[in-house]
This record gives structure tokens, sequence and C-alpha cells, in this order.
């Protein structure tokens, strides 16, 4: 390491893994006779960045700003208002980091509020956060950062993690590209609403919508196989209105490889609320939470618990300050559930695939609009010849029922039916199919 020191600064590459080389050998200190501008290329160079020392308000600083910001009619939105929360989170999306990947924050519950509201203190917004590449050897979180207090958005910074705004309010431009400059490439802000994304309608798309193949170009994320390493992770928090509805219509582009999925396995990382985090993670004779949403779920991804938190623990943008935690009869729903959705490597290795998944996700609606209905009963309904020989094959017995399957037993009787002579498409009418598909939010 001291003959560096009197050599030419190598190239972004060669700084990345000298960089690498030094902190893993404990060398950190040795570094300290190069150049300043060296250190800072080579920091950069392994996707680390200088904290820029950006104040973290506290909790009852952020619960005043947000009363502050209070609007008649504006819709329902929870924020990260304490430090402490905020650390979790950002080691909870760092424990997963891995080659391949650089992450951003967006926003989960777009707001509308005045230029003039923004407090100079705290110029930044927060939301979530989504990672990309930076290129060949080992990646680091850059985050992607939205409207609200910004406890997050500022922890994520002070961590040396790169962020990438994605704001839906055009009022925040100015506000966020100022701060964009002077952190000289740690930030990075684009207009859009990370819920309004691939909208389904025709003709231009106007912002904050945003078409997720712009969304990609921007950030410099490029498209990569399936099988290949992560290409995007992303952190936020969904709104709690159309929490099922958002569920839904990403499961659809997951099965379809459309929006966000075209680019590759992109990682989830998000609050949903408890009752939610059940049904996704139910098992087969849960009568109250096992449903169609859980099978889709675990054939298409590995879903993991990253962290709970009760819901005191998050402020909302009410007047009044309620939690507006909603109510359940069946299900516990004390807590919000910070989970890793990872997208399966092997998904369509089999015979399921993009172009056929549609009618995956439609026999497995099918089966549970009468979860105590016998699957052989169904398939009998469909007119498919041979069913119980079907059955008998995969060894499922022939009056199980809908809600007795595993996930990975409604895979394997897709793809039998796939492989077998009795498939054919005239199951599907045209009317229900595009009734479960067209989810627009």
């Amino acid at each position: 390491m001291a003959m560096l020191a009197g050599r030419a600064p190598p190239g972004i590459a060669g700084c990345r893994r000298l960089l690498e080389a030094a902190l893993a050998a404990g060398l950190r200190p040795l570094l300290c006779g190069l150049s300043p501008c060296w250190w800072v290329t080579a920091r950069r160079a392994a996707g680390q960045w200088p904290s820029p020392g950006l104040r973290v308000p506290e909790t009852a600083e952020t619960e005043r700003l947000v009363q502050e910001l209070h609007r008649p009619g504006a819709s329902l939105r929870r924020f990260i208002a304490c430090p402490q929360l905020a650390r979790t989170v950002q080691r909870c999306l760092r424990s997963g980091a891995g080659p391949g990947a650089q992450c951003v924050v967006l926003e989960c519950a777009p707001g509308k509020r005045p230029r003039s509201c923004l407090p100079p203190a705290l110029p930044l917004p927060s939301g979530g956060w989504l990672r990309r590449p930076l290129g060949r050897g080992t990646a680091r979180p850059a985050p992607v950062t939205l409207q609200g207090p910004g406890i997050l958005t500022r922890t994520l910074l002070n961590a040396g993690v790169r962020v990438v705004a994605l704001e839906s309010n055009s009022a925040f431009l100015p506000n966020l590209q100022s701060l964009e400059n002077s952190l000289d490439g740690q930030l990075k802000v684009i207009y859009g609403d990370f819920f309004r994304l691939d909208p389904l309608v025709t003709g231009t798309v106007k912002p904050p919508a945003v078409c997720s193949d712009k969304l990609f170009e921007a950030m410099g994320v490029a498209a990569v196989p399936w099988r290949a390493d992560l290409p995007v992770k992303v952190f936020g928090i969904l709104p709690q209105k159309k929490e099922r509805n958002v569920l839904w219509r990403l499961l659809f582009a997951l099965y379809e490889c459309n929006s966000i999925y075209r680019y590759g396995r992109v990682e989830l990382n998000v609050f949903v609320s408890e009752k939610e985090y059940k049904v996704l993670t139910a098992k087969p004779g849960d009568v109250r939470a096992y449903q169609a949403l859980t099978v889709l779920w675990q054939v298409g991804c590995e879903i993991e618990l990253l962290h709970s938190e009760p819901w005191s623990s998050f402020i909302t943008n009410l007047k009044n300050g309620a939690l507006a935690v909603p109510k359940t009869m069946w299900l516990p729903n004390d807590h919000l559930c910070l989970i890793r959705l990872t997208p399966q490597q092997n998904l369509f290795t089999g015979s399921l695939k993009p172009t056929n998944s549609s009618n995956f996700i439609f026999m497995v609606k099918q089966c549970f609009a009468k979860p105590r209905s016998r699957v052989m009963d169904k398939f009998n309904s469909w007119s498919l010849d041979n069913a119980g020989k079907l059955l008998r094959e995969l060894e499922i017995p022939e009056n199980a029922e809908s809600r007795s399957l595993y996930p990975e037993d409604y895979k394997r009787l897709f793809e039998a039916l796939q492989n077998s002579s009795m498939f054919t498409e005239t199951w599907f009418h045209d009317e229900a199919f595009e009734s479960i598909r067209n989810i627009n939010l």
C-alpha cells in the first residue's frame, strides 16, 4: 500500500478493487497518505459516500412539522418519525445487500403540499428506497427519497448511501434539486410517483404518473436476465387504502415480467399491515388467512419478515394526530411489518412462463372462489377429462379441498395441465379474465 502513494491514481475499477481490499484487510489508516481527491474517488467507486452530516430531527419536531403541513382533504399518509426506527430500517435494508445491486428510495403514498410549506431546515422528503448496479464489483446501497419529513432519507444519506429521490409533487423539485446540487452526486432527483407506474391508460402518460422504462433509464438501470443477481431493491410503506390493490397489481407485473419486473428480479422491501402479512404467509388449512393471494405470492417470491413495529411508532398527517389503524375482525393487526419479497430464481424454469402466467393466476383464483370445494369438482366444472388420473399422478387426494393444497401443489398442478392433452384455454372466459387483470390504481 505504501507504493500506491507515489503512483498515478488508478482508474475507477482499480479504485474499487484497491479500496475494498484495503478495507477488508483493515488497512484504512494506511490510505491517509493518499491525496483527498483519490480517497473520495475510491470511496465512490466502491459505492461508499462520506456522510454529509445532515441533521436528523427528533420525533417531537417531526410530529409538529407534519401537523403544520396538514391540508384539509389530503389523503392519509404515514411517516417514520423516530430516528431510532429509521436506523433500524436502514440496517434491515442493508442486511440483504449483496453483489449486483444498489438501492433507491421510492415514495409509497403521494401527497400534495405547496412549495411554501416546505421548511428550510428539512428540505429533503423521504419515502422508500431502490437499488441499482454500479457495474462490476461489490455494490452498495443508493437510496431514492420522496416527500415527507425526511427522517429515513437523511439517515440513509448520513450512512453514506447514494439516494435517488422519486418526487411526485413538482412544487418540491426546486428544493430537492438544490439539495441534489449541494451533495455532489450522492442525491439524484426524478419527478414521478411509484404507485402510478405504467398506468393502464391510452395516450400520453402525464406526470407524476411515469412509465417504468423512462424511470429506469433515468436511474441508469439496465435489464438483466431473470436468473441474474437482483438489479433493483425498492423500499416503501404501502398506502393503507390501496394496500390489497397494490399487492395484486404488483403480483400481475411479477408473473408477466411487466413494469419494474421487465428489468429482472426486483426486490421489494415494504411495510404492510400485520393482517396482510398474515395473509401473505398463511399456511394451508387456515380458513381466514389462506387465500389465492397467499398462494400466488408464496409461489412467486421468498417472503421474509425483517421487522415488526407498532402502529404508534408512526405518525400520520391527520389533523388530530390519530393513528388511523384499520380495523379487522379475524386477524391480528397491531403492527406494521417490514417484509422482503424476493422473486424466486426458478419461477420460470418449468412450464410456467410469463406468457401463460395469467392462466395460472386465474386458475388459482377460481379454485379459491369456494375454498371449501374439492379441487376435483373444480376440474370437473371445467370439463377436463382424466382429472382424477392427473391428481393421482401428482399424489394429490381426489377429495382434497382448495384450501388444503400447498402453494407448490398449485404450481405442479398447473404445469402438469400445461403438459397434458386435456389443457385448453377455453377454460377461461374473457370477461372474467379481464375483470381480475385490469387493476388500475
